[in-house]
């Protein structure tokens, strides 16, 4: 921290002047340590008084020093949990790795700019905030600061990059009215609102099918009621879209096939096949979930594992609550025992590796009832570094429903 205020000391002089660079080759470290150092300065007085009582380390200290001050706030408490292993009425506060510090800020603070859904150098859609390119709260804006990341470029201000994202859904429905709202969500559309849930519409996939049987499904397909939609509400808000919301389509909404065709051989046998590929998919897919799980570290409090695990549970069907509770060995004894009240109850008594381990393979059926499957499990298994090409049949997998 002394060193820190050299620095900037130095930086402030007014002869001579000093620059980043200047004082790297003077004092012979590296432009990157000196600007990490000099940012130690704008440490809220709380990461100050934490630090000096040496109840986070530096590594901790720096990483806090990148965020705005009311995220250093809210990042300090995250840089420990409670134990509450020795019993008594006060828990142990116990301080976490750096990484955990590291992941945490990336998982909720930095947001990727290449994926915004909207125009980084628009400087009007927000004029307060101005253009992302030339904003100092994006990473790549200070390359010295942010070098850990490398190419990867960030906004580092949740709340106006959130500002951006409502401007330019109402900028793309003022300019297009006939544009369609949907959300992500499932659930029944409110009272006057003219979002549509999830249930409401059928979303036509931008990609081409890879299998012939993909090409037979109806979100490959385009018809004449197929229309341009906006996100509007929920994950990926402000993406455009290709939908369709007509209830009577043939296309997305075809009528069942009469029994004559259901007595047909051919197709009976079609449909047979497609069973045995199913079972195949879907046992490729639950080894690689369950490789997924097995990779995840333990990094909440045990009783926010266990708050969110239980309510992720609550929003699962019967038949993928049992998809998970298989993996732990629960099942009913008798048909009139409730699954989820049983899986419950393994919850409150399970240790926090267990607890995070439910947690993301919650995540992972979960969002499966909300976009493509295969894809879900794809990104999941890139994300744990589970190389889906050591299983069987892994081109073609799927979480089973």
């Amino acid at each position: 921290m002394e060193e820190a205020s050299g620095f900037r000391a130095l930086l402030d002089l007014e002869e001579p002047k000093y620059s980043v660079e200047q004082i790297s080759a003077k004092t012979g470290k590296s432009p990157v340590y000196v600007a990490s150092r000099l940012k130690l300065t704008e440490l809220t007085q709380n990461v100050v008084d934490a630090f000096y009582r040496e109840e986070i380390g530096v590594g901790h200290a720096l990483l806090l020093a990148k965020l705005q001050p009311d995220q250093q706030e809210q990042a300090l408490a995250v840089c420990f949990k409670e134990d509450w292993s020795a019993g008594g009425q006060k828990a142990k506060r116990i301080l976490l790795p750096v990484r955990s510090l590291q992941f945490w800020i990336e998982s909720n603070i930095l947001l990727v700019l290449k994926l915004a859904p909207f125009d980084k150098r628009d400087a009007q859609l927000v004029p307060a905030a101005g253009s992302c390119v030339d904003c100092p709260m994006r990473t790549g804006h200070n390359k010295l600061l942010f070098s850990d990341l490398g190419k990867l470029d960030a906004c580092t201000s949740p709340g106006c990059y959130q500002a951006k994202v409502e401007a330019h859904v109402a900028k793309a429905i003022a300019a297009k009215p006939t544009l369609v709202q949907i959300s992500t969500a499932h659930g029944q559309q409110k009272e006057g609102s003219v979002t549509l849930p999830r249930n409401k519409y059928t979303e036509i996939r931008p990609d081409k099918p890879a299998t012939k049987e993909q090409a037979t499904r109806p979100e490959f397909k385009t018809c004449k009621y197929t229309t341009d939609a906006i996100v509007s509400d929920g994950i990926d808000k402000g993406e455009l879209r290709k939908v369709c919301t007509e209830p009577t389509c043939p296309v997305h909404h075809p009528k069942s096939r009469s029994q004559k065709v259901a007595d047909d051989p051919k197709w009976k046998a079609e449909q047979e096949k497609q069973r045995r590929e199913t079972a195949i998919a879907n046992t490729t897919g639950i080894r690689i979930l369950a490789a997924i799980t097995a990779a995840v570290p333990v990094r909440l409090m045990k009783r926010d594992l266990l708050f969110v695990a239980e309510r992720l549970a609550s929003l699962l069907d019967e038949n993928r609550l049992a998809i998970v509770a298989k993996q732990y060995g629960i099942r009913k004894s008798k048909d009139s025992d409730s699954l989820g009240k049983l899986f419950a109850a393994y919850l409150r008594r399970a240790e926090e590796s267990v607890l995070g381990k439910v947690l993301v393979e919650s995540t992972i059926l979960y969002m499966a009832t909300r976009h493509n499957p295969s894809q879900v499990l794809h990104d999941a298994a890139a994300v744990y570094k589970v190389d889906i090409r050591l299983f069987r049949h892994a081109s073609n997998i799927r979480i089973p429903s």
